[in-house]
């Protein structure tokens, strides 16, 4: 009897002991009455839990996702509809003038900005309105202009050096360093440099306008030419200011005082065209209705800056200064401006002339100034408006 039950016995060890091996408890024994009976396992209770938790969290973390990608997407598409309904968005994009870069800087004060032979004042082109200018004199007459007041700064620019009108363009204020870089590359050729932030921008007060912009650049071109005698003026506009420029020209070749040459350093053909290339409209460029959003309420709000056909009507000595890595204003816009130019009638007994500068050097948008040729292209290029 004893020897028969054994195989018994241990087959019955074998069998329950393959739970107690693993873990040290009986998972798949059901005493009545137990707790275990009712669902209460400590080990399962836990897993559960534990797995619940997980499942929660992977739940939240899915659901927030989820309502960033549907906030982002309303996003999206609500601020075309935001622009078209407030044309003011466009026209604060299209300016800027809010964008006071380098902040913290007393605009009454250029020598702060290693100018300390230029002057501070102000213009009043409108009832209303008020400018901020700066006055760079040639570096040759540094010494001379150091203490001076704005008297003999007006007195010494009838003296025999040219004048650069510079017409800056969107964001920042005449004090921008790139600007400032300019100045003192322009003022060691031996140009007196003037400057100005237009009605809206820097310490300048009023509202800005396309209409307003160039009266300001007007006001200031006549101010000059009642001081600089017989000497030659030259404007000079970068970016946005391409736009003023040739605004300005075009209307002084109407009224038969044109400047004696036009700059154009990164210039665009017309505003819808700039745009519609902007880095800033990439996401939107295949937008559905991109123009009628975008575009048209800039042209309703009255900015146009239409330089490829302002040029057709421009009769001075022009030259275009372009970087082909240019990521705002694109190389294409400034080279394509140049197209319409050269065959100009206006222009036929007129240098035009477009300079490209490569790549690989790293100008850019606003850093042609850097060029060890570009004093050797002004001197080449303006001796040559001289002569004519």
């Amino acid at each position: 009897m004893r020897n028969r039950s054994e195989p018994a016995a241990r087959e019955h060890d074998r069998f329950g002991a393959a739970p107690l091996d693993r873990d040290c408890r009986l998972k798949n024994l059901r005493i009545p009455g137990s707790t275990a009976a009712k669902g209460h396992y400590p080990h399962d209770s836990d897993c559960d839990s534990k797995g619940m938790r997980r499942l929660s969290r992977r739940h939240g973390l899915w659901s927030r996702l989820r309502t960033f990608i549907f906030a982002l997407v309303g996003l999206y598409i609500a601020i075309p509809f935001l622009v078209k309904i407030c044309p003011a968005i466009q026209t604060q994009l299209v300016f800027l003038n809010l964008v006071r870069f380098p902040y913290f800087i007393d605009l009454k004060r250029p020598q702060d900005q290693g100018l300390n032979h230029t002057c501070n004042f102000y213009l009043q082109p409108e009832e209303d309105v008020s400018i901020g200018v700066w006055h760079t004199v040639p570096a040759v007459v540094w010494k001379d202009a150091q203490g001076k007041d704005q008297a003999w700064y007006e007195e010494v620019m009838s003296t025999s050096y040219p004048v650069i009108l510079y017409l800056h363009g969107n964001a920042g204020t005449r004090g921008g360093d790139h600007r400032v870089q300019l100045y003192k590359v322009l003022s060691s050729l031996g140009f007196h440099v003037i400057s100005f932030d237009y009605r809206g921008w820097g310490d300048s007060v009023g509202s800005p306008s396309e209409t307003g912009m160039t009266y300001d650049a007007l006001h200031v071109f006549d101010w000059i030419k009642a001081r600089s005698g017989d000497n030659p003026v030259y404007i000079w506009g970068h970016s946005l200011g391409t736009g003023v420029a040739t605004n300005l020209v075009r209307r002084l070749c109407e009224r038969e005082t044109p400047p004696d040459a036009l700059i154009l350093e990164s210039p665009f053909t017309n505003i819808r065209e700039e745009a519609k290339s902007h880095p800033f409209s990439v996401i939107y460029r295949y937008f559905p209705g991109f123009d009628w959003f975008f575009l048209d309420p800039i042209t309703a709000s009255g900015i146009k800056f239409a330089n490829d056909d302002n040029v057709k009507y421009i009769s001075c000595p022009l030259l275009i200064l372009h970087a082909e890595d240019d990521p705002v204003i694109p190389f294409h816009l400034g080279r394509k401006l140049y197209n319409i130019a050269a065959p100009a009638r206006s222009l036929r007994d007129y240098k035009v002339q477009f300079v490209p500068f490569h790549k690989d050097l790293g100008y850019r948008h606003k850093y042609i100034y850097r060029s060890p040729e570009l004093k050797q292209i002004l001197r080449d290029f303006l001796g040559g408006t001289e002569q004519q």
